[in-house]
């Protein structure tokens, strides 16, 4: 597969142009993009060690490992936005060590190279980390949105556009990002969005097949509300997705806390107000950094008892679905009198088939010194820029965005179910050849 999408690359970099043009006829950024490297900005929050700036855009600057050797984009950062700098900075020592690289102090001017045209051919926008307000409901008012507007408004004076990638759930808010996909469209620029736990590695390296038939599935993780939420969410969505039909979108959904989360972790069932417990095992056992659940023991598979004394603070959502799978995502975490991290530090899921076989996966995320589990997110930012196309559907991250939004309202509103017809109405076909890496 991945030799073939280099090829691919090669072959269609003479239609870049064509690709992201707006609908009202202007000409397309890309008419000499054949006799020179694409340039790209990079819009970000903050930047600094282990930040998902570092992470995403120190491999468009210096590369990074794949396959057999060390790949380094075939594109150039070339204005970069940071709106907040602190001690920690790395931003300013990036630019002195790339001279095609500058700063600049707006978002307009990162994007025209401070004249008046749109002088990149992609654009990061990565709102994660940095000093934001949380509201009511937990959720962090991260401005994607807010960058994304402006970045549209340089798009409408200048009558060009560019391919965007918008680091993980569009917004924590739902109209926000369906605005964000409805501009996209209708002015015809890519986008691509997302988590990068569905493109990383996975033990074992399978996928779903193609149009099988799925009735329930499990997600586990110990992550967080909203931004933890929503890199289990999408992960188990790039699975389920591939089911027969492709996605029907989410009718319905309900939050459990405290008490009632324990109840119906001890349910039995879906029907009986739970989740399949065979899921939750097979979710358990697929992890390489489970908890130990007692001191003398690395390797045991924690009772309930256990799993209330390690992870008192656990959450989960149920969400129903148009065609009738039920999914649980169940975050384990540690009360605020505990201590120990809770029960699981991976992301992992398990699917129960229609014809009784449970099919399972670890979203492998290796050595958190080097984050390589974005390199293959970098590789399909990389596709998005060279073909102005997102190699996986906008509408997943879409949908994710407001199953993650919609269990938050549900939390907030003392766990009650909620129906969902907003995401009821998002449908989409999975990409027929899977995304994940494999090598």
């Amino acid at each position: 597969m991945l030799q073939s999408r280099r090829r691919f690359l090669a072959d269609s970099t003479a239609a870049l142009g064509t690709a992201t043009a707006l609908t009202m006829g202007q000409t397309a950024f890309g008419t000499n993009s054949a006799r020179r490297r694409l340039r790209i900005a990079a819009l970000t929050t903050i930047y600094h060690k282990y930040s998902h700036s570092e992470h995403i855009i120190d491999r468009f600057l210096e590369g990074y490992g794949w396959e057999n050797g060390h790949h380094r984009p075939e594109m150039d950062v070339v204005s970069l936005y940071v709106e907040q700098v602190g001690a920690n900075d790395l931003s300013r020592e990036r630019a002195s060590r790339h001279p095609s690289l500058k700063i600049y102090p707006t978002i307009a001017e990162a994007l025209t190279q401070g004249g008046t045209s749109l002088e990149v051919d992609g654009v990061l926008l990565i709102g994660e980390h940095g000093n934001y307000p949380h509201n009511e409901k937990g959720q962090h008012l991260y401005p994607r949105y807010e960058y994304f507007k402006q970045v549209v408004d340089v798009y409408r004076s200048t009558g060009r556009t560019a391919p965007l990638f918008n680091d993980k759930h569009l917004s924590w808010n739902w109209d926000y990002a369906k605005e964000m996909v409805e501009t996209s469209k209708s002015m015809n620029f890519g986008l691509m969005a997302g988590s990068s736990l569905p493109v990383t590695w996975r033990q074992p390296s399978v996928d779903l097949p193609l149009g099988a038939e799925v009735k329930e599935a499990v997600g586990i993780w110990g992550g967080g509300i909203d931004g933890g939420d929503i890199h289990v969410i999408e992960a188990l969505q790039s699975i389920v997705e591939r089911r027969r039909g492709g996605e029907s979108g989410i009718v319905a959904v309900e939050a459990f806390r405290g008490e009632r989360f324990w109840n119906a972790f001890e349910a039995g069932s879906w029907q009986a107000g739970g989740w399949d417990p065979e899921l939750l095992e097979a979710s358990l056992s697929r992890s390489n950094q489970l908890n130990p659940a007692r001191p003398t023991y690395s390797d045991v598979l924690p009772t309930t008892e256990d799993l209330k004394r390690l992870a008192g603070g656990s959450y989960a959502y149920r969400f129903e679905y148009a065609d009738g799978l039920k999914v649980s995502i169940v975050q384990f975490q540690a009360g605020p009198d505990q201590q120990g991290g809770g029960v699981v530090g991976d992301c992992n899921m398990a699917a129960r088939l229609h014809d009784g076989e449970i099919f399972s996966v670890q979203f492998y995320l290796p050595y958190y010194s080097m984050r390589n589990f974005f390199s293959p997110q970098v590789h399909h930012i990389e596709t998005l820029f060279q073909t102005g196309k997102s190699p996986y559907p906008i509408e997943r991250t879409l949908l994710t965005t407001g199953m993650t939004a919609a269990g938050i309202e549900s939390l907030f509103q003392d766990q009650k179910r909620l129906e969902t017809p907003h995401l009821a109405a998002v449908k989409y076909q999975p990409t027929t050849e899977s995304t994940f890496r494999r090598t």
